[in-house]
């Protein structure tokens, strides 16, 4: 069956693959094994460049390391979001002072550009069934919209769950 994988690629990494010997997973060969009857014609890896100023100075080279060993795979497409650092107050759980300012790293987009990819896929008939690795919630409406309104079958792999 023709089938297109769409990834929550922070969703995957933080939920299943961080700190362990697999965080540079193969995508189109995790696929081959879980649904080896699956012909995939298309992966959509929705993530977006993390921001080096807070933490690890390292990380942003070794995420487009590995965006480039993704973009030497077969139909696989980097659906780009954005990565925000941003101040911001949060109480304390035991006062005082009752609150801090701290740096809230957020991602932004890869969840809208997910669904939004799915959603045009399956209405302009791009594949027979749908794959999705992501345990975000914001999902299950584009997901429902997929298998109840377009009629196509949908699979979701929780990566929270993997781990």
């Amino acid at each position: 069956m023709k089938t297109i994988l769409y990834i929550d690629g922070f969703n995957l990494y933080y939920g299943a693959l961080r700190k362990t010997p697999h965080r540079w997973l193969n995508p189109l060969a995790l696929a081959a094994v879980l649904f080896p009857k699956n012909h995939i014609v298309g992966i959509k890896y929705c993530s977006a460049k993390i921001d080096p100023a807070i933490g690890d100075p390292n990380a942003l080279t070794r995420q487009m390391t590995y965006w480039r060993a993704l973009r030497t795979l077969p139909n696989l497409t980097i659906v780009e979001g954005q990565f925000r650092t941003r101040k911001k107050r949060a109480k304390v759980v035991h006062p005082p002072p009752p609150t801090i300012e701290i740096y809230q790293n957020e991602e932004k987009g890869s969840d809208v550009n997910l669904a939004s990819h799915l959603l045009l896929d399956a209405f302009t008939d791009q594949f027979e069934v749908a794959i999705v690795i992501s345990g975000d919630s914001d999902l299950i409406t584009p997901i429902r919209m997929v298998r109840d309104t377009v009629g196509k079958p949908i699979g979701v792999l929780n990566p929270q769950r993997l781990s």
